[in-house]
């Protein structure tokens, strides 16, 4: 009997999303929506330093960054993100109630302003990793 572990072929392609958010009730929301209406797997930071962290062992398949973050802000940490080899091209959605439009624009993150309408914002993500 071989000791390999074998996963499913559906658990081997999840995609996952790590969502970056300083307030724990707004992230865990839309964690929560992720899982319960996607078929992706979200996982929660709450900090920029928080996030390069977990990227150490799994590589997302998108980044939900909130603009304003204890530390460094949302573009702050995209450019950390996007420096890591392997993520450089992982597409980023970025929720604030306001952003620097310019450097926005500059990196071509797709901006949604809060408060953000669930649907929309889960139908953006949907859209982002097809």
């Amino acid at each position: 009997m071989s000791d390999n572990l074998i996963l499913p072929s559906d658990q081997i392609s999840v995609k996952t999303v790590l969502v970056v958010e300083d307030d724990e009730d707004i992230g865990a929301l839309i964690v929560e929506a992720l899982s319960q209406e996607t078929p992706y797997q979200a996982l929660l930071a709450t900090d920029g330093l928080q996030a390069l962290e977990m990227i150490r062992s799994f590589a997302p398949r998108l980044f939900l960054l909130d603009y304003r973050l204890p530390g460094m802000d949302g573009i702050e940490l995209y450019d950390h993100l996007h420096a890591t080899k392997g993520l450089e091209s992982v597409p980023t959605l970025m929720i604030s109630v306001n952003v620097p439009m310019l450097e926005m624009q500059k990196r071509s993150i797709i901006y949604m302003k809060k408060p953000f309408d669930l649907g929309e914002l889960l139908q953006t993500i949907s859209k982002l990793l097809t």
